[in-house]
């Protein structure tokens, strides 16, 4: 279903907006794909700019022209802070002010379970419990929620902030079994938050229809999002190629998983 002329895909070179933007093509006219490097060939109905977030006036010419963005751009793991914050957090306002400047009106916000990380893997969390970040990167991306809510607030910007679970052709381990998105209902979630008539400021868990899940996404009903993936067929294989947890160790008891114990200033 086509929504819109042309989307800004950012981030289009990582792993995320590679299997999205066969995809994507499907939503507008003319897909932008953008990335701090080369994506590869371009074809049918795309287009390509490249563009560094830290970079305004590259990102200002990136947005020019397009009526929605899709913005899964930046780090997507933890890092130094020094690092996080130029992708992370000065690309976000960089993305918004070029929003607010060409008068996009609609943004897709690539936002992460790891805004919730600290909570623990026995509890069920709706939109509505405060941010509890494990990382730097949860942080950056728990500001990018705010920031996209006060442009939503002050000029109208309507926004989806989609929480991604973990996405990736199956789950890797058990904890994956909670947080898997399919790459198919990825597009789904994402066609669903450009179609909806009315979006608002939204945060949505991006999840398949996994039957084990920490995540009560009932608030954004409104978006109509209907997962048809589930991560229930991989569960008899990842029982048997992983060990029983350790429910001591943070890794198990907490949402985030990794992400609380990792150091960012750890190298290699």
């Amino acid at each position: 279903m086509k929504t819109h002329h042309r989307i800004l895909l950012t981030g289009a070179a990582g792993g995320l907006g590679s299997a999205l933007r066969s995809r994507l093509v499907a939503n507008c006219d003319v897909l932008r794909l953008s990335d701090k490097s080369g994506c590869g060939d371009v074809g049918p109905g795309e287009e390509m700019v490249l563009a560094d977030l830290a970079d305004a006036a590259a990102v200002d010419a990136a947005v020019a022209g397009c009526d929605a963005i899709v913005h899964l751009g930046g780090i997507s793991v933890e890092a130094p802070f020094e690092a996080i914050l130029q992708a992370n957090i000065l690309g976000v306002y960089h993305l918004y002010e070029a929003a607010r400047k060409h008068g996009v009106k609609r943004v897709v916000f690539a936002s992460s379970n790891h805004v919730v990380g600290f909570y623990k893997q026995g509890e069920t969390i709706t939109a509505d419990h405060p941010p509890r970040p494990d990382s730097f990167y949860g942080v950056s991306k728990a500001f990018g929620e705010d920031f996209s809510r006060f442009y939503f607030d002050r000029h109208g910007i309507e926004t989806a902030c989609v929480r991604i679970g973990s996405s990736f052709p199956e789950p890797r381990d058990r904890r994956m079994l909670a947080t898997w998105l399919s790459f198919d209902d990825l597009h789904r979630l994402i066609g669903a938050c450009l179609s909806t008539p009315v979006l608002g400021h939204s945060i949505v868990f991006g999840m398949s229809d996994n039957a084990v899940t920490w995540w009560d996404n009932s608030r954004a009903r409104h978006i109509g999002y209907v997962p048809q993936d589930s991560s229930d067929v991989f569960r008899d294989a990842v029982f048997a190629r992983t060990p029983t947890p350790d429910l001591n160790d943070p890794v198990a008891v907490y949402q985030g998983g990794g992400f609380v114990v990792a150091d960012p200033n750890k190298k290699g």
